[in-house]
């Protein structure tokens, strides 16, 4: 076992660092409080290889590997979580789909400049569309239905929950298309959000990664070409519950970084904050918590790292990846409560982040796949 990471791989995660520093810490409170979209942040990322991290450079990406793609997910979820789901999506979801289970043709007009983050100097992200006002958890109750016409498909339906919906230019929609086949009956399409029939709603306020773009889209009568579906006939679930797999590595680095962020921040605080007349971090009860902290940081980060060193190496990766999601998202959830209470009444406000990153912590419990689904999926796996 080598726990060392490589020099490409460092330089990656000192290159997300300073993006980080640099380019998101400022203005990063503002851009919470008015559920700022970070654009500019977005289009630095993709100049830096960041939207294709793990696609190949001869369709558009940076060619690195999912280790590396984790490290940087980190540094930047430090910071901005907002920043950092967008490029999750991106990467995780929408390049992958595409580079994993496209034609040719679809990886040419798509995953190009997808994995480039831009097309015609402008900005170009993806979505991923599974969710429904009743499908989540239960990702086969799907009520967006494809209509066969024979060249094409007439979609029809709602989805919600949608990061980048209104800013993202492509969007890889799961629908049914024959029920009485249940999840063999349910495929995926590529679908370009300036189609006729397509409707973004208002953006959601959510209490975290308020600067994330979040929308309800809705689809009517949109016509979808043949060539736009993914895969063969009924492969549409196959391919949401793989391509969530990887997914949930983004997602718990994502939370990985939430949680070294609060870590961080607790840290300097307790050195710097004096109270009886010492540093904080000389009484116990901070310094257990920081014990604590570091700790459970530390075996989220391994959990992570082992799930991105399988995919690297092309090993089932489905129970890694819920077992990293699972850990890190509920070790980012308390790692912040306790990143408050450390700061104690300045842990309650804003200009200390730590609040911040408490409300941006709770949604990775709960975005692809819930912490419920992962025991599910990981008692499945174990007991099987």
């Amino acid at each position: 076992m080598n726990f060392e990471l490589t020099e490409e791989q460092l330089m990656i995660q000192q290159a997300a660092r300073s993006f980080a520093q640099k380019e998101c810490l400022p203005g990063v409170i503002e851009r919470d409080e008015l559920q700022q979209f970070p654009k500019e942040q977005i289009l630095q990322l993709a100049d830096l290889g960041f939207m294709g991290v793990m696609v190949p450079e001869a369709y558009g990406g940076a060619g690195m590997d999912a280790v590396s793609y984790v490290l940087a997910m980190e540094e930047i979820s430090k910071i901005d979580a907002s920043v950092s789901v967008c490029m999750s999506v991106n990467n995780s979801l929408v390049c992958y789909g595409l580079e994993a289970f496209g034609t040719e043709e679809q990886k040419q007009n798509y995953l190009v400049p997808l994995a480039r983050g831009r097309k015609d100097g402008h900005l170009y992200i993806g979505a991923f569309m599974l969710s429904e006002p009743e499908a989540g958890s239960d990702a086969t109750s799907q009520r967006t239905v494809a209509e066969d016409k024979g060249d094409y498909y007439i979609l029809n339906g709602t989805k919600n929950w949608i990061t980048n919906g209104g800013t993202a230019s492509v969007y890889l929609v799961i629908a049914q298309t024959d029920a009485s086949k249940g999840s063999k009956g349910i495929n995926v399409f590529i679908v370009e959000r300036q189609w006729p029939g397509v409707t973004v709603a208002a953006k959601e306020n959510k209490m975290g990664i308020r600067g994330s773009d979040t929308h309800t889209v809705m689809f009517t009568d949109v016509k979808v070409p043949k060539a736009n579906r993914i895969g063969e006939d009924g492969f549409g679930f196959t391919f949401a519950m793989r391509t969530l797999a990887g997914g949930r590595i983004g997602i718990a680095a994502q939370a990985l970084g939430i949680a070294s962020g609060a870590y961080e921040l607790s840290k300097h605080y307790a050195k710097t904050r004096k109270a009886f007349g010492t540093a904080i971090m000389n009484h116990q009860a901070i310094a257990f918590k920081l014990a604590d902290m570091h700790t459970r940081i530390e075996a989220a980060r391994l959990l992570c790292l082992k799930a991105a060193w399988e995919k690297d190496h092309h090993l089932d990766y489905a129970l890694s990846s819920s077992m990293a999601k699972l850990y890190a998202s509920e070790t980012a959830m308390w790692t912040t409560v306790e990143a408050v209470q450390v700061h104690g009444g300045y842990g309650y406000v804003k200009e200390y982040h730590v609040e911040r990153l408490m409300r941006d912590a709770k949604i990775t419990q709960i975005y692809e796949g819930t912490s419920e689904v992962q025991r599910i999926v990981i008692s499945r796996s174990i007991l099987k």
